[in-house]
């Protein structure tokens, strides 16, 4: 276990290498953050003498090490557009991404599983089939429009939730929250909806596709042969030979949740990660757009790590591997 957690502390520092190196000399060539930052008015000497304070006229591999140096000692830079530091920035927007996050995949746990297992144990053709029609709407429509369908029937129509904005939001030391307030719980349900949508069917169908694979094994065929019941066969016997992979697919999705929420949180107005990347790009604020791709990178390599290391919770075949 101890050379194992060795090699992926190793592969992820060679990871975070290659993002940074990636993410850096993309943003490059988004367009010049001197004619955002400086009015047309500016004269030509002020906007020389800001590239140079900015360190822009250094040749690439010199800004790509000072990048590499001051994300080693925590500081990501100052933001061309907001004049805050990165850091700050970040760490101000994510605790509503995080937040939108958790409620998604809670809903998607809570809605997914049950549903897979009942799809899986199902005689009844028609719930079972309007389901799993229910469930390719989920998959093909875009999350856009789904967001824009909500906001029309849940704000406009019925106005039960809000249509924007984070709700009232309480300050814990650093970390900020709308989850101690019931307009913050009410701002979050529609966006964690749209957000949950596609992992619910996601989760449904392939917890359904695994359960279906274990019910055919031979030792669900013995355990049903000793007498014991069809509640503990399906929930202690098939359910957790089925987890493998859907605890896979849960911490990618997680990743994908945190790193494309960017549409939902720009439908909603959200004030989390994903909107301060839109607004860093139409800026061409290149510190944040590199510290935001930066971080996303860390949170994919780290769920990964952690889902690998369930494995070895699971499934007692993987400590003998």
């Amino acid at each position: 276990m101890f050379s194992y957690l060795v090699k992926r502390l190793l592969q992820m520092c060679l990871l975070m290498l290659t993002v940074a190196l990636l993410a850096f000399s993309m943003f490059q060539y988004l367009g010049d953050p001197i004619n955002n930052m400086l009015p047309e008015s500016a004269t030509q000497q002020e906007r020389i003498e800001l590239r140079t304070r900015l360190g822009l006229n250094d040749p690439f591999l010199v800004q790509f090490w000072h990048f590499i140096t001051r994300i080693c000692h925590g500081n990501f830079g100052i933001s061309y557009h907001n004049q805050v530091d990165v850091f700050q920035l970040i760490m101000e927007r994510l605790p509503a991404t995080l937040e939108l996050v958790a409620v998604s995949v809670a809903i998607a746990l809570v809605i997914g599983l049950p549903l897979g297992v009942w799809s899986s144990i199902s005689k009844n053709r028609y719930l079972l089939g309007a389901v799993q029609f229910l469930s390719l709407i989920g998959v093909s429509l875009p999350s856009f429009l789904i967001g824009i369908l909500l906001i029309i029937v849940f704000s406009v129509w019925l106005g039960w939730f809000p249509s924007s904005g984070r709700g009232e939001v309480v300050h814990i030391g650093f970390w900020s929250t709308g989850m101690l307030s019931a307009s913050g719980w009410r701002a979050v349900i529609l966006p964690a909806v749209s957000l949950s949508l596609f992992m619910i069917t996601l989760i449904m169908r392939l917890v359904r596709a695994e359960m279906l694979e274990v019910m055919r094994t031979d030792y669900i065929k013995f355990a049903r042969a000793r007498g014991i019941s069809q509640l503990r066969i399906w929930f202690r016997h098939a359910l957790r030979n089925a987890l493998l992979p859907v605890i896979t697919i849960i911490g990618l999705q997680i990743g994908g949740l945190i790193a494309f929420a960017i549409v939902t949180e720009t439908v909603f107005q959200w004030p989390g990660m994903g909107l301060l990347f839109i607004q860093a790009i139409n800026y061409v604020d290149i510190p944040v757009i590199a510290a935001y791709l930066v971080f996303i990178s860390l949170i994919f390599i780290v769920i990964n790590t952690v889902v690998d290391l369930l494995y070895f919770l699971i499934d007692p075949r993987m400590k003998h591997a």
